[in-house]
């Protein structure tokens, strides 16, 4: 869907982009990462053609069919006086939508959990259901690639996992979306492949799960309290060198390159010193741990 090759743009000679590349499939939803200042928002204005770029290739789609975007920014401005339909009708009218505006006004504000409140003016709508009603907006007229900035930043809880669950929906219905987002939690739950640009350039891309293991490996998480200090340094020399503990949890990480092993070894040292394990769980590391691994 997307295929950037080499792409550059500064700001008052300041490079911020040093020639990025980047493959976007068909279908995916596609982890955006990056440190704050890293080039994300200034990569997706370029590929929406906001800004134009200094140098490289930008190539949607097959590269000779227009490509439909979508695109919902950081913080998108909503007319207060306007009602949600409303506003709906307005953005068909700015796209020049030719097909049934009404029909597809209800579709959108089903699909964005905002039926009950068509009608409310938005001036009255919470930070959650704005940002809802933007994503309505960018979908509207059912663009091939949809790009979302931020769409769960100053979000509650609540508020986040409604906009996941319009991404999970949105990708069951087989949309290709750009995701941008510091709640790497978020991306991890709905994410199938991610790139992490740091230094202007991207520094790793591809499976998310493939790149959990590549960088963070198996991990064992073990959490034990009330520990001799004798066993907790037996416990640690298990797999010393890729040992973490927390004094305050009393949570023990192992990330182990033969997890089964060290998860064997572990739990004859908890029988022979008979030691009770609150949790031995086994996993990957998570997305934050790889994420801080890889810009430094």
């Amino acid at each position: 869907m997307v295929k950037i090759r080499n792409l550059q743009k500064s700001y008052k000679n300041f490079p911020v982009l040093r020639g990025l590349n980047m493959d976007i499939n068909d279908g995916d939803v596609y982890g955006f990462l990056g440190r704050n200042g890293c080039g994300k928002t200034t990569t997706m204005n370029i590929i929406c053609d906001i800004i134009p770029k200094d140098d490289g290739e930008i190539t949607l789609g097959d590269g000779e069919k227009p490509v439909t975007i979508g695109y919902l920014p950081e913080s998108p401005t909503i007319f207060g006086y306007m009602t949600a339909r409303e506003y709906l009708e307005y953005i068909a009218a700015c796209a020049s939508y030719d097909g049934d505006i009404t029909k597809r006004a209800n579709e959108v504000l089903e699909i964005v959990g905002l039926t009950a409140a068509a009608d409310r003016r938005t001036k009255g709508f919470s930070r959650g259901m704005t940002q809802r009603l933007g994503m309505g907006a960018a979908i509207f007229r059912n663009p091939e690639l949809l790009i979302f900035d931020e769409p769960t930043s100053a979000l509650d809880p609540q508020g986040r996992s409604e906009v996941i669950e319009i991404i999970n929906r949105l990708k069951s219905l087989g949309s290709t979306i750009v995701l941008s987002t510091h709640i790497l939690s978020d991306v991890e739950r709905v994410a199938n492949r991610i790139g992490i640009v740091n230094g202007g350039v991207l520094a790793e891309e591809g499976d998310i799960r493939s790149i959990l293991r590549k960088h963070g490996g198996d991990v064992i998480n073990l959490t034990v309290h009330n520990l001799t200090q004798e066993n907790k340094i037996e416990l640690l020399k298990v797999d010393f060198a890729k040992a973490e503990f927390n004094n305050e949890t009393g949570l023990f990480r192992f990330g182990s390159e033969n997890i089964e092993d060290t998860a064997k070894r572990l739990m004859k040292l908890l029988a022979e010193k008979d030691i009770v394990a609150e949790e031995f769980k086994l996993g990957t590391a998570t997305l934050e741990e790889v994420f801080r691994k890889v810009v430094g």
